[in-house]
């Protein structure tokens, strides 16, 4: 497979005149950069163009690069699943996979549009890189840590955060749910997700 991302960033570059798009070097797939403020676009139009179609989110993740600027990065690894899955009318494309990143500012608060309203399953990894590298993700429907307790202070992945920081819980409690509390919650789950999918 090709590893340059030419083809693809003319589609992006003749739909999204005006973000910007970049080549990036790799040896495992075609890779490039978008500047942060269309990353969400970028994003549906590599899902949704008929000559694209990468309809699978396979990882998002993030990288410091400290003492480098710009400092972070957030990567979308994607893939276009040929003819086993098509998003459009006409022929499929090409089976492929796509790294995009795009490369965020050393900031007290380092933000990106969550791109959860394209591909839903962003919603745990997106809370993971807030939780680990605290980058957050604006519109994402439910911003919170997730690997680390509640109370925690810092981003356990950021390069500046101390390594030999020593932290007691401030709170626990163990799992105390009985196998037929959890048949119900699962079974209250199940009628929430089907009477929302009745009004959709």
């Amino acid at each position: 497979m090709s590893q340059d991302p030419f083809p693809v960033i003319d589609v992006l570059k003749r739909e999204l005149p005006a973000a910007t798009f970049d080549a990036a070097g790799a040896v495992d797939m075609p890779t490039f950069y978008v500047d942060p403020e269309h990353v969400l676009e970028s994003i549906r139009m590599l899902r949704d163009h008929p000559e694209l179609q990468f309809a699978f989110l396979v990882d998002l993740t993030a990288v410091d690069y400290l003492p480098a600027a710009p400092r972070y990065e957030v990567v979308y690894i994607l893939a276009c699943l040929g003819e086993a899955f098509t998003t459009s009318n006409g022929p499929a494309a090409p089976a492929r996979r796509l790294r995009m990143k795009t490369r965020l500012a050393d900031s007290p608060d380092p933000r990106v549009a969550s791109v959860t309203s394209v591909f839903p399953s962003a919603n745990w990894p997106e809370r993971e890189v807030f939780d680990l590298m605290g980058i957050s993700f604006d519109g994402h429907p439910d911003l919170r840590r997730i690997l680390t307790a509640d109370d925690w202070t810092g981003y356990p992945l950021r390069k500046d955060y101390p390594v030999q920081i020593r932290k007691d819980t401030a709170s626990w409690s163990p799992v105390t749910l009985s196998p037929e509390e959890f048949a119900a919650n699962v079974r209250a789950a199940q009628e929430r997700a089907a009477k929302q999918a009745g009004r959709e």
